[in-house]
């Protein structure tokens, strides 16, 4: 640990021994979680699952203390769709937006909850069964309350983190996973700001607020939870923010105003007294009258006058303006002004944060998820949103369980060198590998435009099990073997598929999985289109919907998008991207064309055009052929279709029927042998098996 004795006898040497015993007997963990909210508890059961050495640090007696206070109203608004009409347990999670992952069946908040916006005690009773069932190892009552560096040269990073508690504990751990959360209220400071209640403790009662006028200042789901929650007893209700208000049908962001909390958007603009306003609240002043009312001023008024004056004295708006908006007094005045992250138990050693506006709310973290100060160091959750801010689903819990779990598999690769998850396939499954993802998986769909689905290409040499072996000397090789080989040599024959990696780490993907991208890639993510979302954007337009093929590349809503490289992006082409694009410009893109049903399997509208789309990136022909028509091509065609490679020449190929070989016979494609085919011959003896193909060569030979 680097001690050092600071006196030198037999004092100083006891006082050296004590600090190491004390240093030594501190607890270790590979892994420390701080918090167990959803995001610690699903990095947790990852952690679990793995048979790794981990803990949990919970400051309260249960897991999800912040949904035992929040939301105030107690109404989520995180859906709970329990009925989609399918069966497909991945698709389902499309639309459950509070589950967490997990292999038990029974841990599906849709057990938890009949209702579509939950009540915030189900999220509490959800959260403590999915720790107490997965066993997961939380050490409940303990506050940690300083997080610091401790150097090592033999630790996992070069150095320690130390966690100590409110008793003065401290815990030695190797990796740190930060899901804290967002806990700490944003204040505003301005003359009068001590007038101020909070959201997180005013009064959730209505009847408080019978008969008063109450301005509200924020403009995000906690001030329009607020203002739903007495909007039918209060005379009226105001709402102040710097910034227009953002619907999340607008903008396709969950974070923004949900329809179920904009009842003042309605009474606003069917002017029933209520409405909203725009100013940047550090101009302005809250002064209190004699009758104990609230007025809205200029903090400028209050620098030019002596602010120590009776407020009854200090010059209003309305002295000036006799129509200033906010000319009425107000009985309170709520801040609702969202969250941000609590930096203060961390040392600065760990620099998670840069001091400018935007690292103030939240942590300084990579795409990774690692924080860019210190490494080894991950944060999850809510916290992490950063990465994608206002543009996914990264700060809840739908979006969160899939980022934590890619990180998970970041760890498992770094630290313990197991491979990112991955499924190898012959190329002649790919269009159906793709379609199959985009129309069930639900990161790619919650986390669109973060985490994608990456497609390695690889080269496979073709070995053909029962198949005579080539000559090494003797006459030119025959048409058959050339044309197999030259096939072969050309195209990939093979792909792996990994699933879930964050978008704009592309450029080290294979330092990340353990991966690699030799032979070229696709990209597949979920994107809008690029300029459908925005507050100021009307999405109800005539025509919004794109029905042709052709103009795919113009759908509006959500559609996959498929992005095919080469070689693999560096990291200097993903950092100076073209603006607005999620990835460096690729040598081809295709976008399948939007679905009302978010259904991609027509087979002309959406399968087709990208099966024409592969293709013509590895210039090859991923259709799939009866044995009659692998047979004829092995003759005809310099190129032999995968499907015939690694399908009919492994006796896999596609079955046929009595019928289809009469229809073949009658157009002329294929000869009649019934007249050579005998009743004793076996499976192996048929013309059209590859044991039989020379054989058929040397009796064809004057034909061909």
């Amino acid at each position: 640990m680097g001690l050092v004795a600071a006196h030198r006898g037999p004092a100083g040497l006891l006082l050296a021994l004590a600090l190491h015993l004390a240093l030594c007997a501190r607890p270790h963990r590979d892994y420390c979680v701080l918090g167990a909210g959803p995001a610690g508890l699903q990095m947790a059961a990852f952690l679990q699952q793995a048979g790794r050495d981990y803990a949990v640090f919970e400051r309260e007696s249960a897991p999800g203390s912040f949904f035992t206070r929040y939301p105030r109203h107690r109404k989520l608004i995180s859906i709970n769709k329990r009925h989609t009409g399918k069966a497909n347990p991945e698709f389902n999670l499309r639309h459950d937006w509070n589950s967490l992952l997990s292999h038990d069946p029974r841990l599906l908040f849709r057990h938890y909850s009949q209702a579509y916006f939950p009540d915030a005690g189900d999220m509490v009773r959800y959260l403590r069964d999915f720790a107490h069932h997965l066993g997961l190892h939380v050490l409940y009552n303990t506050n940690i309350t300083h997080v610091t560096l401790d150097k090592d040269p033999q630790a996992w990073n070069g150095h320690y983190f130390i966690l100590t508690d409110q008793k003065g504990q401290a815990y030695q751990c190797s990796i740190l996973l930060v899901a804290t959360g967002l806990s700490v209220p944003k204040l505003v400071d301005f003359p009068g700001s001590e007038h101020l209640e909070g959201y997180e403790s005013v009064s959730v009662d209505p009847e408080d607020f019978v008969g008063q006028n109450v301005l509200i200042l924020g403009r995000g789901n906690s001030a329009f939870e607020t203002a739903e929650n007495i909007l039918g007893v209060t005379n009226f209700v105001h709402m102040l923010s710097r910034s227009r208000v953002r619907l999340s049908w607008a903008t396709h962001y969950v974070g923004d105003i949900r329809a179920i909390n904009n009842g003042l958007l309605d009474t606003y603009q069917l002017k029933s007294l209520d409405g909203l306003l725009e100013s940047d609240l550090e101009y302005l002043a809250l002064v209190k009258d004699s009758k104990g009312k609230f007025h809205i001023t200029l903090k400028y008024f209050l620098e030019e006058n002596n602010s120590s004056q009776n407020a009854d004295s200090i010059p209003l708006p309305q002295d000036d303006n006799d129509n200033f908006a906010m000319r009425v007094a107000y009985d309170r005045v709520i801040r609702c002004l969202g969250w941000k992250f609590d930096f203060s138990i961390f040392n600065q050693s760990l620099r998670l944060s840069s001091g400018n506006e935007f690292s103030k709310k939240y942590p300084l973290i990579k795409a990774s998820y690692e924080s860019k100060g210190s490494r080894g160091l991950f944060v999850l959750g809510t916290a992490s949103h950063s990465v994608d801010y206002r543009k996914s689903a990264g700060g809840f819990i739908h979006g969160f369980r899939y980022t934590v779990r890619a990180v998970h598999r970041l760890l498992e690769h770094r630290y313990h060198g197991i491979t990112w998850p991955s499924m190898e396939h012959p190329i002649t499954q790919l269009t159906s590998s793709i379609i199959r993802r985009v129309n069930e998986a639900s990161g790619l769909y919650q986390m669109f435009g973060v985490l994608a689905d990456i497609i390695l290409l690889k080269k496979v040499s073709c070995l053909y099990p029962h198949w005579p072996a080539k000559p090494s000397s003797g006459p030119r090789p025959s048409l058959l073997f050339l044309n197999l080989e030259h096939s072969c040599l050309r195209n990939a024959t093979a792909f792996e598929y990994l699933e879930e990696f964050p978008m704009q780490m592309l450029a080290q993907l294979e330092t990340l999985t353990g991966r690699m991208a030799h032979h070229g890639l696709f990209v597949i993510s979920m994107e809008y289109g690029r300029n459908f979302s925005g507050p100021e954007k009307d999405v109800f337009f005539y025509d919004r919907s794109v029905g042709h093929t052709e103009d795919a590349w113009r759908s509006n809503f959500l559609h996959p998008v498929i992005y095919y490289y080469r070689h693999l992006p560096t990291e200097q082409e993903v950092r100076f991207r073209a603006a607005h694009w999620p990835l460096p410009r690729p040598a081809a893109i295709h976008h399948i064309l939007e679905d009302f049903l978010t259904d991609w399997t027509a087979p002309v509208g959406h399968i087709l055009p990208l099966r024409r789309f592969l293709e013509n990136c590895l210039d090859t022909d991923l259709r799939s052929f009866y044995a009659e028509s692998c047979f004829l091509f092995i003759f005809t065609r310099q190129k032999l279709p995968p499907f015939c490679q690694h399908g009919y020449l492994h006796m896999q190929g596609l079955a046929s029927t009595e019928s289809l070989q009469q229809h073949g016979v009658e157009s002329r494609l294929l000869k009649s042998y019934a007249a050579m085919e005998d009743s004793s011959q076996g499976p192996g003896d048929h013309p059209l098996a590859p044991e039989s193909l020379t054989q058929s060569l040397d009796s064809n030979k004057e034909e061909l």
